[in-house]
Protein backbone atom coordinates (compact mmCIF):
# COMPACT_ATOMS: atom_id res chain seq x y z
CA UNK A 1 0.00 0.00 0.00
CA UNK A 2 1.08 3.52 -0.67
CA UNK A 3 0.58 6.66 1.37
CA UNK A 4 -0.56 8.77 -1.56
CA UNK A 5 -3.18 11.39 -0.75
CA UNK A 6 -6.71 10.89 -2.01
CA UNK A 7 -9.03 13.61 -3.31
CA UNK A 8 -11.23 15.18 -0.66
CA UNK A 9 -14.59 16.75 -1.48
CA UNK A 10 -14.80 20.49 -0.93
CA UNK A 11 -17.60 21.99 1.15
CA UNK A 12 -20.17 24.27 -0.44
CA UNK A 13 -18.49 27.25 1.25
CA UNK A 14 -15.04 26.22 -0.04
CA UNK A 15 -16.42 25.74 -3.55
CA UNK A 16 -18.09 29.15 -3.46
CA UNK A 17 -14.85 30.69 -2.22
CA UNK A 18 -12.88 29.03 -5.02
CA UNK A 19 -15.35 30.36 -7.62
CA UNK A 20 -15.06 33.84 -6.13
CA UNK A 21 -11.27 33.87 -6.24
CA UNK A 22 -10.96 32.93 -9.91
CA UNK A 23 -12.14 34.78 -13.00
CA UNK A 24 -11.55 32.25 -15.81
CA UNK A 25 -13.31 28.95 -16.27
CA UNK A 26 -14.47 26.51 -18.91
CA UNK A 27 -18.15 26.78 -19.79
CA UNK A 28 -19.77 23.58 -21.06
CA UNK A 29 -22.94 23.82 -23.13
CA UNK A 30 -24.80 21.03 -24.94
CA UNK A 31 -24.62 20.74 -28.72
CA UNK A 32 -27.59 19.50 -30.73
CA UNK A 33 -25.77 16.13 -31.02
CA UNK A 34 -25.70 15.88 -27.21
CA UNK A 35 -21.94 16.32 -27.07
CA UNK A 36 -20.42 19.05 -24.90
CA UNK A 37 -19.17 22.32 -26.33
CA UNK A 38 -16.39 23.81 -24.19
CA UNK A 39 -15.13 27.36 -24.17
CA UNK A 40 -12.90 29.34 -21.82
CA UNK A 41 -14.73 32.35 -20.40
CA UNK A 42 -14.20 35.24 -18.03
CA UNK A 43 -16.95 35.11 -15.42
CA UNK A 44 -18.31 36.81 -12.34
CA UNK A 45 -19.62 34.79 -9.36
CA UNK A 46 -22.41 36.11 -7.16
CA UNK A 47 -22.37 33.80 -4.13
CA UNK A 48 -25.50 35.26 -2.58
CA UNK A 49 -27.72 34.57 -5.61
CA UNK A 50 -25.64 31.56 -6.71
CA UNK A 51 -25.35 33.02 -10.19
CA UNK A 52 -22.41 32.99 -12.59
CA UNK A 53 -22.47 35.77 -15.19
CA UNK A 54 -20.64 35.87 -18.52
CA UNK A 55 -20.41 38.47 -21.27
CA UNK A 56 -20.55 37.31 -24.88
CA UNK A 57 -21.99 38.35 -28.23
CA UNK A 58 -25.44 37.35 -29.45
CA UNK A 59 -24.09 35.45 -32.47
CA UNK A 60 -21.87 32.99 -30.58
CA UNK A 61 -22.58 29.28 -30.85
CA UNK A 62 -22.78 28.92 -27.04
CA UNK A 63 -25.70 31.38 -27.06
CA UNK A 64 -27.51 29.26 -29.66
CA UNK A 65 -26.86 26.14 -27.58
CA UNK A 66 -28.18 27.74 -24.38
CA UNK A 67 -31.30 29.16 -26.03
CA UNK A 68 -32.13 25.62 -27.22
CA UNK A 69 -30.86 23.68 -24.15
CA UNK A 70 -30.25 25.74 -21.00
CA UNK A 71 -28.34 23.08 -19.02
CA UNK A 72 -24.71 24.13 -18.57
CA UNK A 73 -21.71 23.74 -16.30
CA UNK A 74 -18.69 25.84 -15.43
CA UNK A 75 -15.41 24.13 -14.50
CA UNK A 76 -12.94 26.30 -12.57
CA UNK A 77 -9.45 25.27 -11.55
CA UNK A 78 -8.35 26.22 -8.06
CA UNK A 79 -5.15 28.07 -7.25
CA UNK A 80 -3.19 24.97 -8.30
CA UNK A 81 -3.84 21.96 -10.51
CA UNK A 82 -4.89 19.90 -7.49
CA UNK A 83 -8.31 21.48 -6.89
CA UNK A 84 -11.36 22.40 -8.91
CA UNK A 85 -14.99 23.43 -8.65
CA UNK A 86 -17.90 22.74 -10.97
CA UNK A 87 -21.05 24.88 -10.98
CA UNK A 88 -24.04 23.28 -12.71
CA UNK A 89 -27.46 24.68 -13.47
CA UNK A 90 -29.72 26.21 -16.04
CA UNK A 91 -28.59 29.27 -17.96
CA UNK A 92 -30.56 32.11 -19.43
CA UNK A 93 -29.38 34.52 -22.07
CA UNK A 94 -30.41 38.17 -22.01
CA UNK A 95 -31.46 40.06 -25.07
CA UNK A 96 -28.62 42.13 -26.56
CA UNK A 97 -27.94 45.54 -25.09
CA UNK A 98 -29.50 48.04 -27.51
CA UNK A 99 -29.12 51.45 -25.83
CA UNK A 100 -25.87 52.51 -24.15
CA UNK A 101 -26.45 52.30 -20.41
CA UNK A 102 -29.58 50.11 -20.55
CA UNK A 103 -30.11 47.39 -17.93
CA UNK A 104 -28.21 44.76 -19.92
CA UNK A 105 -25.31 47.14 -20.52
CA UNK A 106 -25.14 47.97 -16.80
CA UNK A 107 -25.17 44.27 -15.92
CA UNK A 108 -22.35 43.68 -18.41
CA UNK A 109 -20.41 46.53 -16.83
CA UNK A 110 -20.74 44.79 -13.46
CA UNK A 111 -19.23 41.56 -14.89
CA UNK A 112 -15.88 43.25 -15.58
CA UNK A 113 -13.18 42.05 -13.18
CA UNK A 114 -12.02 44.54 -10.55
CA UNK A 115 -9.19 46.66 -11.86
CA UNK A 116 -10.21 46.22 -15.50
CA UNK A 117 -12.99 48.81 -15.52
CA UNK A 118 -13.08 51.01 -18.65
CA UNK A 119 -11.65 54.53 -18.47
CA UNK A 120 -14.48 55.89 -20.64
CA UNK A 121 -17.68 54.21 -19.46
CA UNK A 122 -19.84 55.86 -22.12
CA UNK A 123 -17.61 54.66 -24.95
CA UNK A 124 -17.54 51.20 -23.42
CA UNK A 125 -21.34 51.03 -23.20
CA UNK A 126 -21.62 52.16 -26.85
CA UNK A 127 -19.16 49.43 -27.85
CA UNK A 128 -21.27 46.81 -26.04
CA UNK A 129 -24.27 47.86 -28.17
CA UNK A 130 -22.21 47.72 -31.38
CA UNK A 131 -20.99 44.22 -30.50
CA UNK A 132 -24.54 43.05 -29.65
CA UNK A 133 -23.39 41.88 -26.21
CA UNK A 134 -25.57 39.69 -24.01
CA UNK A 135 -25.34 38.38 -20.46
CA UNK A 136 -25.39 34.65 -19.81
CA UNK A 137 -26.70 33.96 -16.30
CA UNK A 138 -25.97 30.47 -15.01
CA UNK A 139 -28.28 29.83 -12.04
CA UNK A 140 -26.29 27.31 -10.01
CA UNK A 141 -28.23 24.49 -8.38
CA UNK A 142 -25.28 22.14 -7.83
CA UNK A 143 -21.68 22.77 -6.78
CA UNK A 144 -19.08 20.05 -6.53
CA UNK A 145 -15.33 19.66 -6.63
CA UNK A 146 -12.33 18.22 -4.87
CA UNK A 147 -8.85 19.04 -3.67
CA UNK A 148 -5.84 16.81 -3.55
CA UNK A 149 -3.55 17.70 -0.67
CA UNK A 150 -0.05 17.18 -2.02
CA UNK A 151 3.20 18.79 -1.31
Amino acid sequence: MTDRPTPRPLSDAALSDLLGKQQFGTLATVKRSGHPHLTTMVYSWDAESRTVRFSTTADRVKVKHLRREPRAALHVQGGDVWSFAVAEGDAEVSEPTTVPGDAVGRELLAVIPAGAEPEDEGAFLRQLVEERRVVIRLRVDRLYGTALDVG
